[in-house]
């Protein structure tokens, strides 16, 4: 069914669509024109209810297909989403504001997350030894645990959902996925052609809502684990009240990414990296690098080239052409970065380039903020030590690379680190001590591919096993350790 219709948003429960119990529904917009493309049911407890009962019925019999069958849906899900590529990124530009090659590079990340999980035959192979003692033998077995929680944000709404639940349905698992209430409808077409591809009714269901929706599910007796990406706040509430319960959980926070620029590094490329890392998606990503540190004579050239940069981006409606940078999601947001930047000016860091009375002609109600930049910025300020999730650059200065490390240390968040250099003696140094757990080196934007884990630490991560990799093949199964005697 065409998805930018009003009004097609449900719930997916045992294989149907359902419009649920819930009375208020919560609009869905383009955020480049205002337009409401849809509305989702802000679901209640009897809807997280039957989507629960329905993945908790579909797992026996989904734990007893052969692997090898389960990754063949996913094979030919992957091959649906390739054919439906173009489709999926006009229709994520749309309800998100990226521009279409962000979009496109979303969902190809997302496809290559199931690409990865069809390969779950081999990557759920266990490990065996004969005589371990005498006459004993030592196996290990991974097995499927049950149903799982899903809870995924606005930012990357088709990617992030794909990070989880194909490889917690390849390794045997159901699942109920509560995707972002702000931008849903892209995700809700990839569910079909999951169902198109052969998924059984019942080991995929969605509800949407908001936090009554959330706390129903973690709190619900059946869910035996959760994985969530949101902010930090956030995250560190749910990673506690469901690992309380007994749950699993995976819970990936939020990010102040700094990116260190030595003096010998290529400035046209640092440039090029600092701009597409601050500015692109918005500043909407938990990888955006938010604080640049240039070192020593690093910093002037530095600062002239992300202005000039920032400068030359045009800031306007994803689907049109030639767009470098589209709106932030909704107004409130807006008006959350706007905020930032107020506080910003008034702890006496120095505006370069103000964002927030930005008009996109022919968009009057796009929620618009353009490209912004501070310099002087110190950690003692919410500018330079909180998320602003939002194109807003902090350039700050150290002496050296240890009063670097050093501002970098001092941060409570962990997701990402970059560095610009062509020392590998200073590139190593900082791999060694930055503490983070997904480090650049000459890379703006740090992003595992899907066979690689991805998750901070510090506050930026509550688990212990990550997203992707083999870190999600660990966490949606649990290891049989078998010793037998003959």
């Amino acid at each position: 069914m065409p998805i930018t219709q009003p009004g097609l948003t449900a719930n997916y429960v045992a294989g149907e669509w359902q419009s649920g119990d819930a009375c208020e529904k919560l609009p869905v917009t383009d955020p480049a024109t205002g337009e409401t493309l849809g509305a989702v049911p802000d679901s209640g407890r009897a809807d997280v209810d039957r989507a629960v009962a329905a993945a908790v019925a579909a797992f026996p019999a989904w734990r007893r297909t052969p692997v090898a069958e389960r990754a063949r849906v996913l094979f030919r899900l992957k091959a649906l989403l390739d054919q439906h590529h173009d489709e999926l990124a006009i229709s994520l530009s749309r309800e998100h504001g990226k521009n279409v090659a962000e979009t496109w590079g979303e969902v190809q990340r997302g496809i290559e997350n199931v690409e990865h999980a069809a390969g779950m035959p081999t990557l759920m192979m266990g490990d065996a030894l004969e005589d371990v003692a005498r006459d004993v033998d030592c196996a290990t077995w991974r097995q499927p645990i049950g149903v799982f929680a899903v809870i995924t944000p606005y930012n990357f709404p088709v990617m992030i959902p794909l990070w989880f639940w194909p490889y917690a349905v390849a390794a045997g698992n159901t699942v109920v996925l509560k995707p972002s209430e702000q931008d849903p409808l892209t995700h809700q077409r990839v569910v079909e052609l999951a169902e198109q591809a052969g998924l059984p009714a019942g080991v995929l269901n969605v509800v949407h809502g908001r936090q009554a929706t959330v706390a129903a599910l973690i709190d619900h007796p059946d869910v035996a684990g959760v994985s969530f990406v949101g902010s930090s706040q956030v995250a560190k509430i749910i990673y506690e009240r469901a690992a309380l319960a007994g749950k699993r959980v995976q819970a990936l926070g939020g990010a102040k990414n700094h990116m260190i620029v030595l003096p010998d590094a290529d400035p046209e490329m640092v440039a090029d990296a600092v701009v597409g890392s601050v500015f692109g998606s918005a500043g909407q990503r938990c990888l955006a690098g938010s604080v640049v540190v240039g070192v020593g004579d690093a910093y002037g050239p530095m600062r002239e080239g992300i202005l000039d940069g920032a400068a030359s981006l045009k800031v306007g409606r994803g689907l049109d052409d030639g767009v470098d940078m589209g709106p932030v999601i909704s107004r409130a947001h807006r008006d959350r970065v706007n905020g930032f930047i107020d506080e910003g000016e008034r702890d006496g860091a120095r505006l370069l380039m103000d964002g927030r009375r930005l008009h996109v002609p022919g968009y009057p109600e796009g929620h618009w903020v353009g490209p912004t930049v501070f310099e002087d910025v110190t950690p003692a300020m919410p500018i330079g030590r909180e998320e602003v999730f939002g194109p807003v650059a902090g350039l700050a200065r150290a002496p050296n690379l240890e009063a670097a490390l050093e501002m970098l240390a001092a941060s409570r968040y962990g997701n990402a680190a970059s560095i610009f250099t062509n020392s590998g003696r200073a590139a190593r140094e900082f791999r060694y001590r930055a503490g983070i757990s997904m480090i650049g080196i000459n890379i703006g934007v740090a992003a595992p591919m899907a066979f690689f884990p991805f998750g901070g630490t510090r506050n930026s991560f509550y688990g212990d096993l990550k997203a992707q990799g083999r870190d999600a093949v660990s966490f949606f199964t649990d290891q049989r350790v078998v010793i037998s005697r003959w």
